[in-house]
């Protein structure tokens, strides 16, 4: 069994690869597969802003016993009143956050009171903050423009370094596969979206750009005189180049994903610090999708829009040309996978044991001047 690092020399030589582009239809139908199903949660579920995108009240309080239980937050607020279903969330090991609607003064200040009551805390540890329902407006809109800025920057981007649409649009399916399936896994948890979740959206989206620019850019390298050769199609070289930097890739996510996913679990989940979960969730969550997309979403797309480049067709009829031809002439061998290996071809005169070119053939020294 071959090491890690041998697997990934045996990759980038061509010594060994995985089908990649041959099955992209497999990997394609799987990621709408899973956009799809990330449409249906958001339109069953729908997400779960935050109070800074539809506006309310919020209240917390600390210095409370340890995991204080969250029901004394519920019974507080029918208490005092409040006949919707607010949201409570732990706070640490001794804290909670108690979400409303937007309420009037009076009401707010009752409401510190029942909470101090319930969990036997002074009024100063239960804190309370309000945002408008027009300032949450204004933050989904800015939210909004700052995605389509980023994506309107970035298919800019693309075109000027590869001068090719083809690679942009290919990069950019891949990102908007990725958003979506990170949305759906929010709406389908209904884990609170909160504007460090939308700055971890923008992040796993430049994380996936810049894998699947690595990848591209090998694709550029590997196919720069593709034209002038007729031993590989266009889709052989776009598979070697994913093959080449498949070690990259894994190697890049895991580093990424390992201290992601210990804010993730430790920080949110043990420790009960939402804010973390807010910006770590879309990242661990993002981080994986866009390996993945980068791979097996990105480069295949690309693959099946060039194909129908007049050009592109053009070269792969050369090159299917000169392999019938070499498997008539026995210089080439039709592989197991179907694939066609060429012969290597030696040259090399018959030797005659005993027979010397004499001191005539020896290389002559030039005469050094004195």
């Amino acid at each position: 069994m071959m090491s890690y690092a041998e697997w990934g020399n045996a990759l980038y030589s061509g010594k060994k690869s995985y089908q990649i582009i041959k099955n992209r239809r497999i990997f394609l139908t799987t990621g709408l597969v899973l956009v799809l199903i990330a449409i249906i949660g958001v339109a069953i579920f729908g997400v779960n802003p935050s109070i800074d995108f539809k506006g309310g009240t919020d209240f917390t309080v600390t210095n409370t016993q340890n995991n204080p239980p969250q029901q004394p937050a519920y019974d507080a607020l029918k208490a005092a009143g409040v006949t919707e279903n607010p949201k409570v969330f732990q706070m640490g090991t001794n804290g909670l956050r108690v979400q409303t609607s937007q309420l009037a003064t009076e009401k707010e200040t009752q409401i510190q009171s029942e909470l101090a009551k319930a969990y036997k805390v002074n009024v100063k540890n239960v804190s309370k903050g309000s945002v408008g329902p027009s300032w949450g407006a204004s933050v989904s809109r800015q939210a909004a423009i700052g995605l389509v800025v980023f994506l309107a920057m970035v298919s800019l981007l693309l075109m000027a370094y590869f001068r090719t649409w083809t690679m942009a649009v290919s990069a950019l399916f891949a990102l908007m596969h990725d958003l979506m399936i990170t949305i759906g896994a929010f709406a389908f948890t209904q884990v609170e979206v909160t504007p460090a979740t939308i700055i971890g959206l923008l992040t796993i989206l430049g994380y996936s750009l810049y894998d699947t620019v690595v990848v591209f850019d090998k694709i550029r390298e590997n196919t720069k005189d593709m034209m002038n050769q007729s031993r590989s199609t266009y889709d052989e070289l776009a598979n070697l180049s994913i093959n080449q930097t498949m070690v990259r890739s894994i190697n890049t996510s895991i580093t990424a994903i390992l201290p992601v996913s210990a804010i993730l679990f430790l920080g949110s989940v043990l420790l009960g610090a939402s804010t973390l979960r807010d910006i770590s969730m879309p990242l661990f969550i993002g981080m994986i999708v866009g390996t993945f997309s980068s791979i097996f979403i990105a480069t295949p797309l690309l693959t099946i829009i060039r194909n129908h480049s007049q050009s592109i067709k053009n070269h792969n009829a050369k090159v299917e040309t000169a392999r019938q031809k070499a498997l008539e002439q026995g210089s080439a061998t039709l592989n197991p996978d179907g694939t066609v290996s060429t012969k290597p071809v030696v040259n090399a005169a018959p030797v005659q044991p005993g027979h010397h070119l004499g001191q005539a053939a020896q290389p002559k020294r030039k005469k050094k001047k004195n």
